[in-house]
């Protein structure tokens, strides 16, 4: 037995900021001080707060330490963990109160969450199957398996009120419902762990910090629709998910949990993990499916849905990595209990991966219904610098832009589309008043005309035109019946494309337009960028009042277009001028501004 634990994120944001070398050093450390046998280290999922990372916390105590480098440890373990005596300069801000440390429940940014698909991560050693086994893990298979008929499982899923988490929000038992009423000599249960939306990176924390909840999920699946076989399609872009995925089947194999007769019934499943390389449009589930097998990734029109062909040409049923982390917490707590959570068609809980100018960056997970306005001011910890909260983009190049005179919308499936907008797979982007709109849904167009897979034309041709018509805006050349145009052809895109990414690709342009229009005019009318980002439309001056002639501006331009003496006003030669923005950046008087 251990007197302390020290828990170490190893999810891939701490590990960028070099969360295996404090663990290395921590070790060495505890060592030296012969508390080896005392102090446990381990190396766990992420606990939410990726913007304070490397994130180290001690128990019993709770205490919270943020943003903690090597040299720090020594500090850490002789004064902490040998003498008792936190170290209150390293702990994260809000868990201190006066001369108390207060639980990291208690602070803004977990006070309000409630989690469920992300219960296990931050507590317990991914890589470790007996841990996940202590807290419950495989109950709920052993459950369904030995007490429930595949009919039962299926029926609690339904009454649960589970939808998919993945963009669509299909309600998730009558999908398998379907894949079980369809005769077959196999049938496949499949994982969407690809999660190609930028900003987006939900599915990889719950598979870097809780694989095997995964995989207790897609065996009860299997068990519920009478398969035998799982895939789990994950990007290779995320390597420590797939060595931890890879270890827990591994393991679930080695303990009796994966393979033939599954706890001594006549019930068999297996897993295997397949790779993507990172193509958008293979989260769409035809494509997808095609890509297991081997082929180009493209879409297939529908039907037949896979429930009833699908993978190889057998019944097939495809969630996501967030839909499928619900299932054993439902099976052991109860239909009334997850269909007690969210709102009247938005069960449960939601994990958004929060990014963008917010203070608290990281994930997060709401119950659904809770408001835009509680996750940015309240969990999100505002906007930073003391700017203003302008807009937030939901569900990725799918989505669409929420303004903010609709921050009080309660976050759900429903809510989300009336606005303009959609869930998507959980990527929240927060914008301040230096954003621009227009450049905005850009962005957006040129990341969908890039991973278009150019199979239908409305998709292939009509996305590329969409972003040269918002180049053409961002360049202050167009006119407003280009305005009118871009419009026009957002719904022909919309109507006539064959899958979900053409679809949606006009999402962010349509709610843009629908709520900034203001910003397109000006960029047409005014051949102004009303936030200063679309660089055509720019122009550098100097304040002469407010230069002082300290020369900084001038000794960092670029491309010497800033000319003066010292104690003098300076100039800017906006013929020279590429507006790259350094000059602002390091004067200190405010003096140049952009126009």
């Amino acid at each position: 037995m251990y007197r302390s634990h020290v828990l170490v994120c190893g999810g891939t944001g701490c590990t960028s900021s070099g969360s295996q070398q404090l663990i290395n050093t921590l070790e060495q450390e505890i060592a030296k001080v012969g508390l080896d046998k005392e102090v446990k280290v381990i190396k766990t999922g992420c606990f939410g707060l990726c913007a304070l990372g490397p994130i180290m916390i001690v128990y019993p105590e709770g205490s919270f330490y943020s943003m903690i480098k090597t040299e720090d440890i020594p500090e850490i373990v002789s004064e902490h963990l040998l003498k008792g005596r936190i170290v209150k300069r390293l702990l994260y801000s809000e868990t201190i109160v006066e001369d108390a440390v207060k639980s990291l429940n208690d602070t803004d940014f977990y006070k309000k969450q409630m989690r469920i698909s992300l219960k296990n991560c931050g507590v317990i050693d991914p890589e470790n199957i007996d841990e996940y086994i202590a807290l419950d893990g495989y109950e709920a298979l052993g459950k369904c398996v030995t007490e429930m008929k595949p009919a039962d499982v299926i029926n609690i899923i339904k009454d649960s009120g589970l939808r998919g988490r993945g963009g669509g929000g299909f309600p998730t038992g009558l999908k398998w419902s379907f894949a079980a009423a369809n005769e077959s000599d196999q049938k496949y249960v499949c994982c969407n762990a690809d999660e190609g939306d930028p900003g987006a990176f939900m599915d990889r924390s719950v598979l870097e910090g809780d694989p095997h909840v995964l995989i207790e999920a897609m065996a009860i699946a299997g068990y519920a629709i009478g398969a035998n076989q799982g895939y789990v399609y994950v990007r290779a872009e995320y390597p420590i998910a797939v060595d931890r995925l890879q270890i827990a089947i591994d393991q679930a194999r080695e303990y009796g949990l994966l393979g033939k007769n599954i706890f001594g019934s006549d019930f068999s499943f297996d897993m295997e993990l397949r790779l993507g390389a990172g193509a958008f449009v293979c989260g769409e589930e035809t494509a997808l499916l095609t890509s297991i097998e081997g082929k180009r990734g493209e879409p297939k029109p529908r039907p037949p849905f896979p429930a009833v062909k699908g993978l190889f040409g057998k019944p097939t049923i495809l969630n996501n990595v967030e839909t499928y982390s619900n299932i054993p917490q439902i099976i052991l707590k109860g239909a009334e209990w997850f269909n007690s959570i969210g709102t009247e068609k938005s069960k449960g809980t939601k994990v958004f991966a929060l990014g963008g100018k917010i203070h608290n960056t990281g994930l997060v997970e709401v119950p659904m219904g809770t408001t835009l306005r509680e996750i940015v001011n309240e969990i999100g910890g505002g906007i930073p610098d003391g700017k203003t909260f302008k807009a937030a983009q939901t569900g990725g190049p799918s989505g669409g832009c929420i303004p903010a005179s609709l921050i009080d919308t309660k976050i759900d499936y429903d809510n989300l589309i009336a606005i303009g907008s959609m869930m998507g797979s959980g990527g929240l982007i927060v914008m301040d008043e230096d954003t621009c709109m227009v450049d905005i849904a850009k962005f957006f167009l040129e990341f969908t005309v890039e991973e278009s897979c150019g199979k239908c034309t409305p998709c292939r041709v009509g996305t590329k035109r969409m972003y040269e018509m918002l180049s053409k805006i961002c360049k202050g050349s167009a006119t407003l019946a280009d305005i009118d145009k871009l419009e026009e052809l957002c719904y022909e895109i919309k109507a006539g494309s064959l899958c979900g990414l053409g679809q949606t690709a006009p999402n962010p342009v349509l709610s843009t337009l629908q709520y900034f229009r203001d910003e397109y005019v000006a960029h047409v009318v005014d051949k102004k960028c009303p936030a200063g980002v679309c660089k055509d439309l720019l122009t550098f001056e100097i304040i002469d009042e407010k230069c002082k002639g300290c020369t900084l501006c001038g000794r960092v331009c670029p491309v010497n277009a800033i000319t003066g003496t010292v104690k003098n006003p300076h100039i800017i030669d906006k013929s020279k001028c590429i507006k790259c923005g350094a000059c602002i950046d390091k004067c200190r008087f405010d003096a140049i501004v952009k126009k």
